[in-house]
């Protein structure tokens, strides 16, 4: 597997585009279109929010019922959430759009919208701009790259990625992008993420590869503990690479599944590396736990905790709030048995061992806490497994940035 240039135009037979149609203010762009020139199998996660917007039921219904999917149409700038059976039918209105003028079925346009809550969307501005994406579709990266930029509302970054492996002699792509910056918090995808393969695998096992790792990936990312009404990852696989269709957990699943995960995991990082004010990436790893479990929850515990992320902020080795958060996480371990490192660019050191302080200095764990990624490993001496999770630093520009968002 390697990484190449590009994101979700990286894969054989997709195309996007990426416009300012007039949603947002300033000449912004703000739509966003992904098209395969062949029907794709899909699979989709979704937010488990109980208040679901407009997009995330129009999308469950194709991924879980219609026979294909072929292009999605984002929008940034307006949620679509909160807007009853009006900003439903906007989907379908946005769907039937695309369709006539792609000349595909209504039910294989997927959509998605990010933004302010509790707004319709302009239709006009909508059907106007799906009108003005189609000419533009390319399969050139630039195209790629523009569609990644018009779907970010505070992102600082567009976040996209591509990787190549080898599956039954045939070269298999995957490409992505993603927007997430705030209202980020783990329960099943914390943001809007879309990955495009040419990969021919069955419907079954990629709705399978995608549930599962995205356990391991975006449900481990928090930035502010809010979890979205808009959270949607999609994942296309339109089988263009000519590979033998995967149907079973085979060796060549594997060499999907892995390349997926390595696609997920930089999506992941990146959208806790650009959180809303961020100065940092925080990452946290427990070690040598007795199950899974235990270590995802008390990682969890930690990257979610306002006072370690303020402690990050301010570049301090206060320890005792991250042996705090670990201790009201639910999960059981012996606190005197913990050791606690800290580790960055500038080194690594241990703090705390057997629940104790270990007398390091001050000066030191300063120095390390002051890089751009910095990381916490708290080892509970139980078992073999292991987890994962990212966040960042709480910063003032956190509070000033959701104080203005709708102004």
């Amino acid at each position: 597997m390697k990484v190449i240039n590009g994101g979700v135009t990286a894969a054989q037979g997709f195309q996007a585009a990426g416009i300012a149609a007039g949603i947002k203010k300033g000449n912004a762009k703000d739509m966003a279109m992904i098209y395969s020139t062949v029907p794709c199998r899909a699979a989709g996660t979704f937010t488990t929010n109980i208040v679901k917007a407009a997009p995330v039921k129009w999308d469950q219904q194709i991924v879980y019922h219609a026979p294909a999917a072929q292009a999605v149409v984002c929008n940034s700038g307006i949620a679509n959430a909160c807007t009853g059976e009006e900003g439903y039918s906007y989907c379908k209105k946005t769907a039937q759009t695309a369709a006539a003028i792609l000349g595909i079925p209504e039910d294989s346009v997927l959509v998605a919208s990010t933004g302010v809550i509790g707004k319709q969307l302009p239709m006009d501005i909508l059907e106007a701009g799906v009108k003005k994406m189609v000419p533009l579709l390319s399969e050139t990266e630039a195209a790629g790259t523009l569609a990644a930029e018009s779907i970010m509302t505070t992102d600082t970054v567009k976040k996209e990625i591509a990787v190549e492996t080898e599956i039954n002699g045939k070269k298999v792509t995957i490409g992505g992008m993603c927007k997430g910056s705030g209202m980020i918090h783990p329960n099943m995808c914390t943001m809007l993420g879309f990955l495009t393969t040419d990969v021919n695998i069955s419907k079954e096992l990629l709705q399978e590869a995608l549930s599962d790792n995205v356990k391991d990936t975006y449900n481990m990312v928090s930035v502010d503990g809010d979890t979205s009404t808009n959270d949607t990852v999609l994942l296309l696989a339109n089988g263009q690479a000519g590979n033998k269709e995967i149907t079973e957990k085979n060796e060549d699943y594997s060499k999907f599944t892995e390349a997926l995960g390595y696609v997920n995991t930089w999506l992941s990082k990146h959208i806790a590396a650009d959180g809303e004010g961020a100065t940092a990436l925080f990452e946290v790893k427990v070690i040598h736990a007795e199950s899974k479990e235990q270590a995802a929850t008390l990682s969890k515990s930690i990257i979610t905790s306002n006072l370690t992320k303020a402690a990050i902020f301010g570049h301090d080795a206060n320890w005792g709030r991250i042996l705090c958060a670990m201790g009201y996480s639910g999960a059981k371990f012996d606190p005197e048995k913990v050791d606690l490192y800290f580790e960055s660019a500038a080194g690594k050191l241990k703090i705390i061992e057997d629940g104790v302080a270990t007398g390091y200095s001050e000066e030191e764990a300063t120095k390390i806490l002051s890089e751009k990624e910095v990381t916490a490993i708290a080892d509970i001496k139980m078992g073999e497994a292991k987890a994962a999770a990212w966040g960042c630093d709480l910063t003032y520009d956190y509070v000033k940035i959701n104080a203005d968002y709708r102004s």
